[in-house]
């Protein structure tokens, strides 16, 4: 009867504890926002892949001057909080851009500071699959397709 007790009062802490525990996001996938910054507006796709807690991808950003595409580093997942680092080189310095956001849903709220230059806030939210716009796709100097 005391090993049945036992059990029982196992079983049930054990299932207290998995119901209390809170679920990582999964960021897994495509996430576009667009800023403003001190040069200009800039628009980013961030290509996400989550491994654990782990978090890695690429930022691909447009602006006026340029384009970037770079391997984020030093990502993390903390339940619904990432965190990531885009090292760019800009105008020959290397800065480090670094980012935390919190996931909700399909939209991820972040903050990024770039050095000690500046810092915005921006909203990403989930490309779904037929919404996907490529971020490169701003050249206007392509000829009008044929019909």
């Amino acid at each position: 009867m005391k090993t049945i007790v036992k059990t029982i009062g196992l079983a049930a802490f054990a299932l207290a504890f998995v119901g209390t525990a809170q679920a990582q996001v999964n960021v897994t996938g495509k996430w576009q926002g667009q800023f403003d910054s001190q040069i200009g507006v800039q628009t980013y796709t961030y290509d996400f892949k989550a491994d654990g807690t782990n978090l890695t991808g690429r930022a691909f950003g447009i602006r006026d001057n340029g384009t970037n595409d770079v391997a984020i580093t030093d990502g993390k997942i903390n339940q619904d909080e990432i965190t990531f680092v885009e090292p760019l080189s800009f105008d020959g310095n290397d800065v480090r851009i670094e980012y935390t956001g919190k996931v909700s849903g399909d939209e991820i709220k972040m903050h990024r500071k770039v050095g000690d230059f500046a810092e915005e806030d921006l909203v990403a939210k989930r490309v779904k699959d037929g919404d996907a716009q490529p971020a490169a796709a701003t050249d206007t100097n392509s000829p009008p397709a044929k019909p």
